[in-house]
């Protein structure tokens, strides 16, 4: 049973977050990777936008991500690209914490800056 909260959809606990990596999530017709990094909690499209591998199996560290093909690097609060061979960004999305449960909106990602 899918649980929601007001526009957000419930996508793991927060223990099943690893500390230092990210988890798999599939909402709907999104491929999200929930990612802790410095005790806050991320939803970032799953996939690298250089070459459409999933980001969740990349490394975790100081509010980036990085893709584990080719290295490219993506801040999670925005999602912009911080090292070639990626040049666009992904979608992020906003995230609600609800006791132990994790909720992501995936039908309203977080508007991106110029």
């Amino acid at each position: 049973m899918t649980e929601t909260l007001t526009g957000y959809v419930r996508a793991c606990a927060l223990t099943d977050i690893p500390d230092t990596n990210a988890l798999a999530v599939r909402l709907g017709d999104v491929s999200i990777a929930v990612v802790r990094s410095h005790d806050e909690i991320f939803a970032i499209e799953d996939v690298c936008s250089h070459a459409e591998v999933a980001l969740s199996e990349g490394d975790v560290f100081d509010g980036v991500i990085d893709c584990w093909l080719h290295g490219s690097e993506f801040e999670l609060r925005t999602g912009k690209p911080l090292s070639l061979p990626a040049t666009e960004p992904v979608a992020t999305y906003p995230v609600k914490i609800d006791g132990d449960a994790v909720y992501v909106n995936v039908d309203n990602p977080i508007e991106q800056e110029s």
